[in-house]
């Protein structure tokens, strides 16, 4: 492509793309995330990418592995739960996302309350924890930085835990 035309931002490979849902998330996530870059420096489209592969490696079914890929567009994008319904996102996918999006009125734990409530946005969540948790990710942090956000993923699946164990 020329400089005018710049290429299109790619899936990451490996992709988790099991159907025509998590395919259009990939395609709307990849978007919506160019440019961005997580705490370490690296393409944020990643942590989505591994989120959603992680679903599809435990057999979660294709909506479920489409809010993989999107979990985090509302908090960190122009994207409403709107723009992912008018694109096309159907409406048991645009459901998990929103019960995934952190209002700023919400409370940390409320806010993980509400998503361990419901079976699809739970697995998402976990998948999100356990890669935001990976201690490769983590190395890579200021180390008081990445304490802080060890102890934060650990207390989180620690409510979730809870939430699932108990309702």
């Amino acid at each position: 492509m020329s400089a005018e035309h710049p290429a299109a931002p790619q899936i990451p490979e490996p992709t988790a793309v099991v159907g025509p849902a998590s395919r259009l998330a990939a395609e709307i996530a990849v978007q919506a995330h160019s440019g961005q870059a997580d705490k370490a420096g690296v393409d944020y489209i990643q942590h989505p990418a591994r989120v959603a592969r992680r679903l599809a490696a435990a057999g979660e079914d294709d909506a479920v592995v489409a809010a993989g890929w999107l979990h985090d567009t509302v908090e960190d994008t122009g994207e409403t739960p709107a723009s992912l319904r008018a694109a096309g996102v159907d409406g048991r996918t645009a459901a998990i996302v929103e019960r995934l999006t952190r209002g700023d009125a919400d409370g940390y734990e409320d806010y993980l309350r509400r998503a361990a409530a419901d079976a699809a946005a739970l697995a998402v969540k976990r998948a999100d924890l356990a890669d935001n948790a990976d201690p490769e990710r983590l190395a890579a942090l200021d180390p008081e930085l990445a304490a802080r956000l060890r102890e934060k993923y650990r207390r989180a699946a620690e409510v979730l835990d809870e939430v699932a164990r108990h309702g």
